[in-house]
């Protein structure tokens, strides 16, 4: 799936557009308990609550595509009888109306989702009736012969509300706050199927992560069976092993500021596009030829990407890209840059000792105080 279809999708969680049919929850206590279950016609649900789902659901949707939504492909064991895949079909056939599949689900999730405090896991049923585009790319809804029917899982922590005064409006006094357990927004969910090239795709799912270094294999294994792409830190990992495996200890600033100025620019250019920018050998070869990496040290280039990264393994670039800021460390000092502006930043020696130059025309500010780079007369 890409940014397009996932909005899409999204659009569907507000009162106008709701194409959800039935809900269900189970309430997990930290020792693996079913405290509470339920299951619900969704317009059956107040006005207020099925707002605060919608906002569960749109969050189990966000993010950025490769790092917080990962696009999963079935294996072939998982789509024949018995498999992950051929159960997954059941439960969206059955429409979260069999008991014996929904707790089949539930203690699949709960025997292999590892942590240590309460969650909620809220199960979606939805019946899309996908629109049309006419040749200018406007939604036709009147020519919709389509249908996109799906699951949509979500698992929330539920915590404890901080202790606290808080104010009663009956008594007219401030009284010791009365903690309750909170619904908090999703750490991990999925859609099934795929919504791939605006129709149904069976042979695929999307994962949703909070956190990417997190992804939660052994249950993405047990309840989804779908193939685990590189995650978003083991990307840039990779990467990073691979310029120092290039450079070996010959890598200069330069060279690496070259490199990381060339993805930045690669992924403005590429900001409109709906499918992230992914980048394989043959792209990564290239950035590193026009960075300056001298052509003996690409030599065994190849050699290095495929025992590092894997022969047929693409990168995405924003997942290897500092876009926020460039840091460079000694021991002692830590330099932030702003990615736009690493060119402030050279190296020099001075003295016969290799020194960092930062250009400073602006202003300078030392712990909020502005001051001088030159003192008066010199």
């Amino acid at each position: 799936m890409n940014k397009k279809e996932v909005l899409e999708i999204r659009k569907q969680f507000t009162p106008a557009n709701c194409a959800i049919t039935r809900i269900c929850g189970c309430y997990v206590d930290h020792e693996k308990n079913k405290k509470m279950e339920s299951r619900d016609a969704f317009l059956s649900l107040p006005e207020e609550e099925a707002f605060k789902y919608f906002d569960i659901f749109k969050k189990t949707l966000s993010g950025a595509m490769g790092r917080n939504m990962l696009n999963m492909e079935f294996p072939l064991d998982a789509e024949m009888p018995g498999g992950t895949q051929e159960f997954l079909m059941k439960l969206r056939a059955s429409k979260l109306e069999d008991d014996m599949l929904l707790e089949a689900f539930y203690d699949n999730i709960i025997e292999s989702y590892i942590y240590e405090e309460n969650y909620y896991i809220v199960l979606i049923h939805a019946m899309y009736d996908i629109p049309g585009k006419s040749s200018d790319n406007l939604e036709m809804f009147d020519a919709s012969d389509n249908v996109y029917e799906y699951l949509l899982c979500s698992i929330c922590p539920v915590s404890l509300s901080k202790p606290g005064l808080s104010y009663d409006s009956q008594d007219n006094r401030i009284h010791d706050r009365i903690r309750d357990w909170i619904v908090e927004m999703p750490d991990k969910g999925f859609l099934f199927p795929a919504f791939n090239d605006r129709g149904t795709d069976i042979h695929s799912v999307l994962y949703y992560t909070k956190k990417s270094a997190d992804l939660q294999e052994y249950m993405i294994d047990t309840v989804l069976g779908a193939r685990i792409p590189m995650s978003a830190d083991t990307q840039k990992e990779t990467f990073q092993m691979l310029i120092e495996d290039t450079l070996g200890e010959d890598g200069d600033y330069e060279t690496v500021r070259n490199i990381h100025e060339a993805l930045i620019e690669m992924i403005e250019e590429h900001k409109e596009e709906p499918e992230p920018l992914a980048l394989d050998k043959t792209d990564v070869k290239k950035i590193f030829e026009q960075s300056g990496v001298p052509s003996e040290k690409m030599e065994e280039f190849d050699k290095n990407f495929d025992e590092t990264a894997g022969e047929k393994t693409s990168l995405l670039a924003a997942n290897i890209a500092e876009t926020r800021t460039f840091n460079i460390e000694t021991p002692d000092v830590i330099i932030k840059v702003n990615p736009e502006r690493m060119d402030l930043v050279e190296t020099r020696v001075i003295d016969g000792r290799q020194c960092l130059v930062i250009a400073a025309d602006d202003h300078i500010e030392v712990n909020g105080i502005n001051v001088r780079t030159m003192k008066a007369g010199i």
